[in-house]
């Protein structure tokens, strides 16, 4: 039986290799890409949908965009949100036309946060944290859900595309808010060909994809519009700290948001899990478990940018010569830094929300 990935719940995927057989992906590759970003180059990013497409319109310079949404429900961002807009970011780079849409109506009826209230967080938090993390202001296009009709108006001719029975076979159940935030999010992922017919990339968690498979079905049915069914990047979620597959604000002690306290991320560093061996003695000996050490993942998927330096960590905490408390030390001071980072520019950027380039609509 296949088993359903629920985008509004807490549905797991244990194994990747399953999911790309069920779902139909294709195993990513990134030697189609050019200069491809550590977490494509680490295995973090692992599976994707007509990436060819993608990879031929960077190398012969052709119109494509990448677009992502921002869900205004919290005062913070987690650690999955930092792999999209890396994603994102590596696409703007390479020529995408970027689009940062505003769920704000997908907030309101699925998390009953109010326009007002979506709209203020966005402003003053989320926006200037996506370009905290990389995004280029002066490259990146932004609308709000709520303000554009042309969205609204499509997610009512997509609607009409799609039995009830698809709808459940693709999102498990069928309550109207999940329908409409549904089939809004189709119009939000075509919303960039209205205008001009051009491939797409969409960058998510692997939990995301039933809005992609959606989109597709809906594009092969509406065949006059001619849209490119749009291609998606899926990224393997960034394991928590005490070793589940998934880091979740459940379980706080375990899990890292944006922007957090570096302090209290020390203390959560030093009670991760790790490989490391139960005496020091055996741990000279035998070497580390690195496939247990959830902070080499956090390395790894994270804080290290340069392959070289990772090698020699790995080598030297494999080997032995190096201890879980020098790599949760040195997990800390890398923490501390990107953090503190990551906090002066997103003061910089709240500064600068006003002049950035939001779709206007009559």
């Amino acid at each position: 039986m296949t088993k359903i990935i629920d985008p509004y719940g807490t549905e797991l995927v244990e194994d990747y290799a399953k999911a790309i057989k069920d779902f139909g992906l294709e195993v990513f590759m990134p030697s189609p890409f050019p200069e491809p970003n550590r977490v494509m180059r680490r295995g973090v990013v692992f599976a994707g949908r007509d990436l060819k497409i993608i990879a031929r319109c960077i190398k012969e310079k052709k119109p494509f965009y990448a677009l992502s949404g921002i869900m205004p429900t919290s005062e913070q961002i987690h650690l999955g949100n930092k792999i999209v807009v890396e994603n994102l970011a590596y696409f703007q780079k390479h020529g995408a036309i970027t689009f940062i849409l505003v769920a704000d109506l997908e907030a309101a009826a699925a998390r009953g946060v109010s326009l007002e209230e979506g709209r203020r967080r966005a402003l003053e938090f989320h926006i200037p944290a996506y370009l905290a993390l990389g995004l280029e202001p002066k490259k990146t296009i932004f609308y709000f859900q709520s303000e554009n009709k042309d969205v609204v108006h499509f997610a009512y001719e997509a609607a009409k595309k799609i039995t009830l029975n698809e709808f459940k076979a693709i999102y498990g159940s069928a309550d109207p808010g999940r329908i409409m935030s549904a089939v809004t999010q189709v119009g939000d992922i075509l919303y960039p060909q209205f205008k001009e017919r051009m491939p797409g990339i969409i960058p998510v968690g692997l939990d995301q994809d039933p809005h992609i498979r959606l989109t597709r079905d809906i594009v092969s049915r509406m065949k006059k519009k001619r849209f490119f069914a749009p291609s998606s990047l899926y990224h393997k979620y960034t394991p928590s700290l005490d070793g589940s597959i998934k880091m979740s604000k459940s379980k706080p002690e375990s899990c890292i948001s944006l922007p957090e306290d570096p302090k209290a991320v020390c203390k959560k560093i030093k009670k991760a899990l790790t490989g490391g061996r139960d005496t020091l003695e055996e741990h000279r000996k035998l070497g580390a478990i690195i496939e247990k050490d959830m902070v080499f993942e956090l390395l790894k998927t994270h804080l290290i940018e340069d392959d070289a330096e990772l090698n020699k960590i790995y080598e030297e905490y494999k080997a032995g010569r190096m201890t879980s408390g020098e790599i949760k030390q040195l997990a800390c001071d890398k923490m501390t830094a990107f953090m503190n980072d990551f906090n002066a520019k997103l003061e910089k950027y709240k500064k600068i929300v006003k002049d950035l380039n939001f779709v206007k609509f009559s």
